[in-house]
């Protein structure tokens, strides 16, 4: 499969074809919902999408891996020794570095015109995990996220094509990206207090009485404050406002795109669902939905797409 995919995508190069395997396989193993998603796209799509996926799953395994025993400035030395690579494969062709594993992504963002701009905010928003722990208000946390996550739909977005102009586009696919992130903030609001960080706005949760130590309270003791409760609970609208305004941009897309993006702001938003049918008991259970519904969902969306590119094949 991943050998047609290639094919359909003109990488012949064995080390480049090896690069975007490498990339394929981080997608299947971390990012199921994502990946089953991305079985929607045309052949030729998905090696790219799996090269950006696999770039972004890079830098957040240096950041997020658990392992006590490596430094905040290990960290960091890292992170710069990854962005530095990056840097001067995409502006200076260089490839003696070793770091086989950006040929992917690099030769993703040449095929498509993907600006250094973009890894470069993203990068940015990565290192401030290094040291920012908490968001004062929603205008810092927004900044963190548009590197973190909006720059994400925006590198996604040449891959998928549009109907349109892509400066029109751009707004929707960004806040997909920030849909998303603000779900799996609300899903793992406990494992990210495990890292020390709070991706919620102090002022809005200070609203609701409920701060650093009210959320430790609720990990201690695995249960939801009902001031946590309603804190979540405003945060779970402010997601769902984000979902309708993205949901808007998918008709901009390449007909061949949409069931794609479709299925994933379909199945991503249900985990919204699935956390206030908890009742918002995300310290002591993680909110997931379930194989047979994401099947259910992919199943339609195999349809979709299978009728849009008999219909668009020649475009």
């Amino acid at each position: 499969m991943i050998s047609s995919e290639l094919h359909a995508a003109g990488v012949h190069d064995p080390v480049l074809r090896d690069a975007y395997r490498r990339c394929r396989t981080l997608n299947s193993q971390h990012g199921r919902t994502f990946f089953l998603a991305t079985r929607l796209l045309t052949p030729q799509q998905r090696p790219a999408v799996h090269a950006l996926y696999g770039f972004a799953r890079r830098a957040d395994d240096i950041l997020d891996d658990f392992d006590a025993s490596v430094s905040s400035s290990e960290r960091a030395n890292e992170l710069q020794r990854l962005a530095t690579r990056l840097f001067n494969r995409m502006t200076a062709g260089a490839t003696d570095d070793g770091d086989l594993s950006l040929a992917a992504v690099v030769d993703t963002a040449r095929r498509y015109d993907i600006p250094w701009e973009h890894f470069d905010d993203f990068l940015s928003s990565m290192r401030m995990d290094l040291s920012t722990t908490d968001y004062p208000d929603r205008a810092a946390l927004d900044r963190y996220m548009y590197g973190s996550a909006e720059v994400i739909g925006l590198q996604m977005l040449p891959v998928l094509g549009t109907v349109c102009e892509s400066t029109e586009a751009a707004p929707y696919a960004a806040a997909l990206g920030k849909a998303f992130q603000l779900t799996n903030f609300l899903r793992d609001v406990d494992e990210d207090l495990q890292r020390g960080r709070i991706y919620l706005p102090a002022d809005e949760l200070a609203v609701h009485q409920v701060d650093r130590d009210v959320l430790n309270w609720c990990h201690d003791h695995r249960r939801t404050d009902p001031r946590v409760r309603r804190a979540l609970e405003e945060q779970h609208a402010e997601t769902r406002r984000i979902y309708r305004f993205a949901e808007q941009g998918i008709a901009l897309l390449h007909p061949r795109s949409r069931p794609c993006i479709s299925a994933a702001l379909t199945l991503y938003s249900e985990i919204l669902d699935r956390i206030e049918e908890l009742d918002f008991a995300v310290f002591d259970q993680r909110a997931t939905v379930g194989t047979a519904r994401r099947l259910q969902v992919a199943g339609r969306g195999f349809v979709e797409a299978w009728v849009a590119r008999i219909r668009h094949s020649g475009t």
